[in-house]
Parts: C-alpha cells; structure tokens; sequence
C-alpha cells in the first residue's frame, strides 16, 4: 500500500484504479476525490497498523449492534439543530432537557414545540434513540 502523502497526489482515476485494487470494487459514480482519498488513507492506515481486518470488521459489528440499544444524550451535552432559518440550543441534564431556561421532560415535546407539530425528538435532535 502507498503512503498518505502518495495516496493524496494521485489523480481521479489513479485514485479509482487504486479503490478498485484495495476494495475490489469500483466506487460509486458519485463519490468524491475528497472521500476516496480518506478511505484509501484510512486503509493505509489500518494496514500499517497491523491489526487484521477481521480484528477491524469485529469492531464496526458490535458498534452497529450497539447502535440499536436505546441512548440518552450525555449529560452536559449541548443539542444544537438548525429549523427553518433559526438556531436552537438545548443543554441536556440530569434532570432532563434545558431550552429557553425551562426544564423539559422530553426532547420530544421541545421539536413539537418548535416545528408546531408531532416529531421524535431524538431524530430531530440526531440523537440516537
């Protein structure tokens, strides 16, 4: 595998046959110089690491398995979403959620409360749920 540097120099579609080498697939139409350039640099990375890629795949399972366990925002946390134009900032503590210095119970009823309609709060936040 080429280094970073080396990786970063390389033209579209030295940047393309090289994807093809490493992934064995050719990238989406769509996909950028910009991110085929940090996969390719990723996976250089990992390879002068010297953990396996089975070490790697076990890694990325179990997070995803994670991904599906209910989470609440960390306390101290700052939840900040852009609506319509306007920026809103929500604290998360102990006791629930801080926004336009009251304590909410629900990030739900603070996303109805600012669209005007029904919404999953932690989807409207990018909060896992």
């Amino acid at each position: 595998m080429i280094s970073v540097d080396e990786i970063a120099a390389l033209d579209r579609t030295e940047l393309k046959q090289l994807w093809e080498e490493v992934l064995g697939c050719p990238p989406s139409t769509y996909t950028s110089d910009k991110l085929m350039i940090r996969v390719l640099a990723s996976e250089a990375q990992w390879q002068a690491s010297g953990q396996s890629n089975a070490a790697i795949r076990a890694r990325l399972e179990k997070a995803l398995k994670s991904e599906g366990e209910k989470q609440r925002a960390a306390t101290g946390a700052r939840l900040i979403r852009e609506w319509n134009g306007r920026e809103y900032i929500v604290d998360v503590t102990p006791d629930g959620y801080i926004w336009k210095g009251k304590t909410w119970r629900s990030l739900s009823a603070i996303a109805r409360e600012i669209t005007g309609t029904k919404w999953s709060g932690p989807r409207f936040f990018g909060v896992k749920a």
